[in-house]
């Protein structure tokens, strides 16, 4: 079975999804879709279009999603920290009943505090090629939590240049060296095990000859690897912020996740989201 269409992922829908886009009676908002901010008091520095920089405006921007959404659930699914990043990943429900949203977080800390922070968000939908949901662990054992901490430094070595190989470089032949036969993929438009992961990133690299990806950052722990990128897939595009995570195991990838956003025209704040 193969992706629906030739893109490596879901597309977004027209309207980014926005952990709250206030309303005019709002505080402005300091995070939203697309954002890196910094939220030490002395210097914050936000990369995301919809947020402002500085702490003060975090904390307009959460007032204003409470008062608009006051049952906002966020259900942390896992977390890996590595140095001075921590990757939060996370369904987030505004609105009760709803499917809510797959989201990555990256804080970067300093002196004990949060200094600045990116995020890719997507809906999460009704249905997927694979039958697996954009959050749940398949594989064994079935926990969110990183593996043991030695194995951090051998498994973001491999990812790293498994990911450079595979999508920055676009040979599929990496597939047969660091994938799992068992593969379980959570990308709703991609088919599970090894042979889904070919014929979607195939479709995928063939659709878009001159697609650009530019790894920005890699956090690991244990045996989750984040890899946080831009991807571009014509020359002149913004492209979209990407969020994979994978999971290793035995020297293979044997599941993974992911989020992507499109990157927005503007911005509240003049940081990127990288």
């Amino acid at each position: 079975m193969t992706t629906a269409t030739p893109t490596r992922r879901p597309s977004p829908s027209a309207t980014p999804p926005t952990r709250a886009q206030p309303s005019s009676t709002s505080p402005t908002p300091t995070c939203s879709a697309p954002r890196t901010e910094s939220v030490r008091p002395s210097s914050k520095s936000a990369q995301v279009p919809l947020a402002s920089d500085g702490a003060e405006a975090l904390k307009n921007f959460a007032v204003g999603l409470h008062q608009q959404f006051p049952d906002t659930t966020y259900d942390v699914k896992r977390v890996i920290s590595e140095d001075d990043l921590v990757v939060v990943h996370s369904n987030l429900v505004l609105t009760p009943g709803s499917r809510g949203s797959a989201v990555f977080d990256i804080f970067r800390f300093q002196d004990g505090k949060i200094a600045e922070h990116c995020d890719t968000l997507q809906d999460v939908p009704g249905s997927s090629v694979n039958g697996n949901d954009m959050f749940s662990t398949l594989g064994r054992p079935q926990t969110g939590q990183p593996g043991p901490r030695g194995l951090t430094a051998s498994n973001k070595k491999l990812v790293t240049k498994a990911f450079d190989r595979l999508i920055v470089d676009k040979d599929l032949s990496t597939l047969d060296t660091y994938w799992s036969a068992g593969y379980h993929q959570h990308n709703p438009g991609i088919a599970d095990g090894l042979a889904g992961a070919r014929d979607g990133l195939g479709a995928y690299f063939r659709a878009f000859p001159e697609l650009a990806v530019s790894r920005k950052r890699v956090v690991a722990e244990g045996d989750l690897v984040a890899v946080h990128s831009h991807y571009v897939n014509a020359p002149g595009e913004r492209g979209q912020a990407v969020v994979d995570l994978f999971r290793v195991q035995g020297g293979k990838t044997v599941e993974h996740w992911d989020v992507l956003q499109d990157v927005p025209a503007t911005s509240a704040n003049d940081n990127t989201m990288f």
